[in-house]
């Protein structure tokens, strides 16, 4: 994803369901528009089979220059050499990551819509921190909702990139574009609908067309 650009990207996080025809989906969605990530997450699977579902999804994004990002697991990240992880607050360190996945690795870190968990994670070293939910989601049980402003108070003080992520849809998405979301972390939108046709207003709604 590399530093955070003026316009803000898609970041694409996959269903729990990714066997079947979801490598085709794929394609559409990336085809459909510019992703600058696609995150991998799966619940309940041993890394053996993780790995199976992952690695043809991997070499969708590598064709497309899409950086891979596995959710939660570090180790499944090292065994894929995927370009990054994104951790949760109970999903191990970045220092951890960091050391097993090198330094050109992505390491993101959910925080919330906790200010002092990411001053926390940028200090030791994040590549980009995410807030939310700021809608509500049915990918995920919501614990916390964060609002529109924290992102505009990190765009303040901090060059760190920042991710919003939790009930995105096209409807809201220039919202959160305009509070200064570097990142929209969408997945429900987009699988749920037709996925190339999702990605394209959301691209349209990010310019204000």
């Amino acid at each position: 994803m590399g530093l955070a650009m003026s316009l803000c990207q898609l970041y694409l996080i996959s269903p729990l369901n990714v066997g079947g025809m979801f490598p085709e989906r794929l394609v559409r969605a990336l085809d459909a528009g510019q992703v600058a990530a696609f995150q991998f997450r799966v619940k309940d699977l041993d890394e053996h089979s993780a790995a199976a579902l992952a690695e043809p999804l991997q070499r969708i994004c590598a064709d497309r220059e899409v950086s891979f990002i596995v959710n939660d697991s570090i180790s499944l990240a090292k065994r894929l050499g995927a370009d990054g992880v994104h951790l949760g607050q109970t999903d191990g360190t970045i220092t951890e990551a960091r050391e097993r996945l090198g330094r050109d690795a992505q390491i993101g870190v959910t925080c919330h819509a906790s200010r002092h968990l990411a001053m926390e994670a940028g200090e030791a070293g994040a590549d980009y921190v995410a807030f939310g939910a700021f809608f509500a989601t049915t990918t995920k049980q919501v614990e916390h909702f964060a609002e529109p402003e924290i992102l505009t108070w990190w765009q303040g003080l901090f060059e760190l990139p920042c991710v919003a992520i939790g009930g995105i849809a096209p409807e809201n998405a220039r919202e959160l574009a305009l509070a200064g979301a570097d990142f929209l972390a969408v997945s429900g939108a987009v699988w749920n609908g037709d996925e190339a046709a999702v990605v394209a207003a959301f691209h349209a709604a990010i310019a204000g067309k």
